[in-house]
């Protein structure tokens, strides 16, 4: 979704775009840089491998890539990318899902491979985003930034993500985005993490989506949504809703929806045949200083 910014719109809200090549903008006290970059490359492929303690990685790892948020007051910064998405595919350690026999020589390198599914080679991932404190030493005259990383004081919360609100038609000021990884699974269906983001004059609103698709076997679906709305004469509120979808083909089958791939293709589209395994709201209150 390419979207052309208005120069107007982004005054009257007080936004401006980042310079220096980066893309992303400025607004009510946000820093928020987006970066798309290559695929890891074989070296680079080998020293994750040795930091993830695996042999396995996800077909195409874009490992440079990420999507950052920033609140420039408090240094609190919220941050989505590859690598820890993968550490917590590796500490979560699902077993591996069953694939069909006549399925799994898709899996062989060479036509004498014995297959060996001992790992879970769909990249599940239970991530929802990293977070830390940066602390500007320009007030100490260090002129350098330090990163601590820090569990932030989220609170379990009965509130929902207002969805009248994302719904008025206010000029979109930023939006992209990034793909984490990303493996067709020897072409038997689909795992993708990806993240997207998108900025109002009135709020932010990102949606990390973790997308399976086993086929004939398996679909999850894995979504944390934020919400953020500018507000200056309140703390800063993040809204963070985590809601996971599973289920079976044949459990969809039961239900009399179709079974063929083609028909699964789209996750924004089928999310609601899926079943709730898991929802949870929380919230994030920022002051100025932490």
């Amino acid at each position: 979704m390419e979207v052309e910014v208005d120069d107007k719109d982004l005054k009257a809200a007080g936004a401006e775009l980042l310079t220096d090549g980066l893309r992303g903008l400025r607004i009510h006290g946000w820093e928020i840089e987006s970066r798309n970059n290559s695929i890891l490359n074989s070296s680079s492929s080998q020293q994750w491998e040795q930091k993830l303690q695996t042999s396995h990685l996800p077909e195409m790892v874009f490992g440079d890539s990420c999507l950052v948020l920033k609140h420039i007051g408090s240094g609190t910064k919220i941050h989505f990318n590859a690598f820890d998405a993968l550490a917590a595919w590796k500490q979560e350690g699902l077993p591996p899902v069953e694939v069909p026999a006549a399925a799994k020589w898709k899996f062989r390198s060479k036509p004498s491979q014995q297959v060996i599914l001992d790992y879970d080679y769909t990249f599940t991932t239970p991530y929802f985003g990293s977070e830390a404190i940066e602390i500007d030493s320009d007030e100490h005259g260090g002129g350098e930034v330090y990163e601590q990383n820090s569990s932030l004081h989220w609170e379990d919360s009965e509130e929902k993500l207002d969805l009248v609100a994302l719904a008025l038609k206010e000029p979109i000021l930023f939006y992209d985005e990034v793909v984490l990884y990303e493996d067709e699974l020897a072409d038997n269906g689909v795992s993708l993490l990806t993240v997207k983001v998108r900025v109002m004059p009135s709020c932010w609103f990102l949606l990390l989506r973790f997308w399976l698709r086993v086929d004939g076997v398996l679909m999850r679906l894995r979504d944390t949504r934020m919400h953020c709305v500018f507000d200056k004469n309140a703390n800063t509120v993040i809204i963070r809703e985590r809601c996971w979808r599973e289920s079976t083909f044949e459990a969809l089958s039961t239900n009399g929806y179709p079974t063929d791939s083609n028909s699964f293709a789209d996750p924004s589209i089928i999310s609601e045949r899926l079943p709730i395994i898991l929802h949870k709201t929380e919230k994030l209150r920022i002051s100025s200083n932490l």
